[in-house]
């Protein structure tokens, strides 16, 4: 039996691919970054041919990096930045406009317009969601109400709809699949988490043809062959997620309790919460984690932070305070504090528990003694601020304590900043041996369903932690930096209202 699995990738600033053996271990990568689209403020494009091309060339980097063709793999598992939007043509495969990446705010009216007249509520009780233009639905709505041409090619059912899963399994596939998975479907805005169908009372509202969507699938589970053209031989389809389910997969989160955060782009904190939907009352999601084959629905609770790792990129690209993220951990090492700078990177809005559309970037408490270090070190705290935010709402939301935290994601190789992180949550960190755990859990759901692996259990036997973080900072310094960094959220919100 093939005892490779395949893992895609496909992130918000590049496309990856991880080759795993049986025994979970990584045995060769590709990378690689794609450009991103900003044509009005706010807005955030790809070009969905990037996507495409780039997930496809570093699948046959990785693959010849380890000398293996496609008869040694057992299955390909697909992670993807998830409520990223697509809208093509069902016979050519061409896409009708750009994909709409999760970022984009240019559908806020929309969402305020929804919530003004009370339909919110209603979207809440059935997908789970909070009504915001993070979310897939609005964006169709966009698409199909002002690309010329595109409603009625829709209504006549020449067009798919798909999230970046859907996407790439089309053209994986040679357009023979047209399906997502249980998890992505739970953040498009238009799926019920409870039936585990689309509901068609908010596809009515929004106007969006039910013949547009896609057939959702379980998360692990055979769904097709890849074209063999482009691997040069067929390889089995069998494992689906979107990136933070997939990395809550990875880390083996598999008891209601058990949470992991992933720092990525963005950062996103998930609860296994078990068989129960539990409904946040703090502005958490409630999400689907994922469903194996033949099995009932794993639902969670999740916190989205919408600007982590990009704001690195920002210190980086936009100010050129640093030439490297590699040089934040040294710089914020250097001074003992960020000198009462707080740093808050709403670029984009802020996420949960703000839910503000409308909130922008902003620094405060500069001196003439604030150096390049305590920005850099603001910066960084501000992803632990927000991380702290989210903790406080799910253990609000859930009771359970935050017993510790598996981490994940690029940016944990940072022990400055994950140092930082367990001083301002009060807990111990858990890093895994295994980093790249959303593609891990990619290939364990593919790995499931094509028989490598029997059952969770022999997964969860397969985690291994790296190294332990465990908090070093007075509970009143901790609470006392906390509340200066709600003050500077105060600041930043509401400020593009206008």
């Amino acid at each position: 039996m093939p005892r490779y699995l395949l893992a895609l990738d496909q992130g918000t600033t590049s496309s990856r691919a991880i080759i795993f053996d049986d025994r979970g271990t990584p045995i060769s990568s590709a990378q690689q970054e794609f450009p991103q689209h900003y044509p009005r403020p706010g807005w955030v494009e790809h070009d969905p041919g990037d996507l495409w091309i780039s997930q496809r060339d570093v699948a046959l980097e990785a693959m010849r990096k380890a000398g293996l063709s496609a008869a040694d793999f057992a299955a390909i598992g697909i992670t993807n930045q998830r409520e990223t939007t697509l809208v093509w043509d069902r016979t050519t495969g061409e896409p009708v406009y750009n994909a709409i990446v999760w970022q984009c705010r240019r559908t806020a009216p929309l969402c305020d317009q929804l919530k003004a007249s009370g339909f919110d509520t209603a979207i809440r009780q059935k997908t789970g969601l909070v009504t915001d233009a993070y979310f897939s639905g609005t964006k169709v709505a966009w698409i199909l109400d002002n690309v010329p041409g595109v409603r009625a090619r829709a209504e006549r059912g020449e067009l798919a709809f798909g999230t970046v899963d859907t996407w790439l399994i089309w053209n994986l596939t040679g357009g023979r699949l047209h399906i997502t998975d249980v998890t992505n479907a739970s953040r498009t805005l238009l799926f019920n988490i409870h039936t585990l169908d689309w509901d068609d009372e908010i596809l009515s509202r929004l106007r969006i043809p039910r013949s547009l969507l896609p057939e959702v699938r379980p998360s692990s589970a055979l769904y097709g062959e890849t074209d063999p053209a482009i691997f040069g031989n067929s390889i089995a389809v069998g494992g689906i997620a979107g990136d933070q389910q997939a990395a809550t997969f990875g880390q083996t989160c598999f008891a209601p309790g058990q949470s992991k955060n992933t720092y990525g782009t963005g950062c996103f904190m998930l609860m296994n919460t078990g068989g129960e939907a539990i409904a946040s009352h703090s502005g958490l999601l409630t999400t689907i984690g994922w469903q194996l084959s033949g099995g009932p629905a794993v639902y969670a609770l999740e916190g989205s932070v919408f600007i982590a790792g990009a704001a690195v990129q920002w210190l980086r690209d936009g100010l050129g305070l640093i030439a490297s993220a590699a040089e934040t951990a040294p710089l914020a090492a250097s001074v003992p504090d960020s000198g009462g700078v707080y740093v808050v990177p709403a670029f984009v809005g802020l996420g949960a528990p703000y839910w503000d559309s409308y909130a922008r970037g902003t620094i405060v408490g500069i001196t003439r003694g604030t150096s390049r270090a305590h920005i850099v070190r603001a910066t960084l705290e501000a992803i632990c601020f927000q991380t702290r935010d989210l903790a406080q709402s799910m253990i609000g939301d859930s009771g359970l304590p935050l017993a510790g935290l598996r981490v994940d994601g690029g940016a944990v190789v940072n022990d400055v900043l994950m140092q930082m992180q367990a001083d301002i949550l009060g807990t111990s960190l858990q890093r895994p041996a295994v980093t790249e755990t959303t593609a891990l859990g990619a290939a364990f759901l593919a790995g499931l369903a094509a028989g490598v692996w029997a059952s969770p259990d022999d997964l969860a036997g397969q985690w291994r932690a790296d190294r332990e973080f465990t908090p070093q900072m007075s509970a009143d310094q901790r609470e006392s930096l906390y509340a200066g960094w709600q003050r500077a959220v105060e600041r930043a919100q509401g400020w593009a209202q206008d």
